[in-house]
């Protein structure tokens, strides 16, 4: 399964902002939240941005990993506010003329309560699908596209882990967006990388041939499984989160529609990743090259893992994500 290494990251201690502390939500107020009413949905989203409405020219959309996960958690504890969230990019890190914008999963609050649990309802497990992840993307662009006409020059979709999957697919249904970046993401479907982790424990002594068949015959059985029953929700696979209608929607190789894109993509991938096979991803620069395609940047970083941290001794890591988030707005500039 493609998520980030640290699920929630404890940020900062947000003193600095003068926020209300009457709920959650309030501790967040930097955050300008907005719905999407549909017949038999709703939809919400959120901005952020430094400046004046007026000021912005660009559109960051930025879309989230795996599991049933808030956005920001927040807990007052002896008088403090202490934050965790699972977006990865600073805010301080935003550029000036950007509206970032987050959207919140299927019947996902924005903000809960630091290190509690929250319930997962049956309606997210129902929409915990590729297909309907992407829906939710492609309806928050056009309602900012219906509100704001011809105001933004750029709009940008950066996907990280399963969020890379959204935002391939979503390549071949939005023609708004300018500039894609997948991140930590593959070119093959999920279950081949399962197969090839086993394969390396082969390589590095962890596994004897025979322990590894074992391990493969298992994995066809949960596959063939999860592919005779693609709509459960009652019936998990790798976590109590990831339901088979999870895992069926999400087998869809993403270089087939990685292709399909003729606007620019930047591709970066950590390689020590160990939920993405580094092999996975290469397939992407050279199906582009097979097809003759010029608009792929394709960047490994050595020794970056999923979330792009790099372990300095066990158990501890250096985090590089935003570095890598630098090097993808000098590319956004560029092109």
């Amino acid at each position: 399964m493609r998520y980030t290494r640290l699920a929630i990251i404890v940020t900062f201690f947000l003193s600095i902002y003068k926020l209300s502390f009457a709920q959650c939500d309030k501790d967040l107020n930097m955050y300008q939240h907005h719905s999407i009413e549909l017949e038999n949905d709703t939809i919400r989203y959120h901005t952020y941005s430094k400046q004046s409405f007026d000021s912005l020219t660009t559109i960051l959309l930025y879309i989230q990993g795996s599991k049933a996960y808030s956005l920001y958690q927040a807990k007052r504890e002896n008088g403090k506010l202490w934050i965790g969230t699972t977006v990865p990019i600073k805010l301080k890190s935003i550029p000036e003329n950007y509206l970032f914008v987050l959207i919140s999963k299927k019947d996902i609050p924005f903000c809960t309560v630091l290190d509690e649990d929250i319930p997962i309802s049956e309606l997210y497990y129902k929409n915990q699908t590729l297909g309907y992840r992407t829906f939710q993307v492609d309806q928050v662009v056009n309602d900012l596209m219906r509100k704001h006409k011809n105001h933004f020059k750029k709009i940008i979709a950066l996907g990280h882990s399963e969020g890379s999957d959204v935002v391939a697919k979503l390549g071949t249904i939005n023609t708004d967006i300018t500039h894609f970046g997948y991140w930590s993401g593959g070119g093959y479907t999920q279950f081949l990388d399962f197969v090839t982790f086993i394969r390396k424990k082969v390589d590095t002594k962890q596994l004897s041939e025979e322990e590894a068949q074992a391990k493969i015959d298992t994995l066809f059985y949960d596959l063939k499984d999860i592919m005779a029953n693609p709509n459960a929700i009652d019936k998990f696979w790798k976590g109590k989160n990831n339901s088979y209608n999870r895992w069926s929607h999400f087998c869809e190789p993403p270089i087939d529609n990685l292709l399909k894109i003729n606007k620019p993509i930047f591709v970066a991938i950590g390689t020590k990743d160990r939920s993405v096979p580094i092999e996975s991803a290469y397939l992407i620069p050279i199906e582009f090259i097979r097809h003759k395609k010029d608009n792929l940047t394709f960047k490994a970083y050595p020794n970056l893992d999923h979330g792009f941290g790099k372990e300095i001794v066990k158990g501890k890591f250096e985090e590089h994500f935003n570095d890598v988030f630098d090097d993808f707005l000098k590319w956004v500039n560029k092109e």
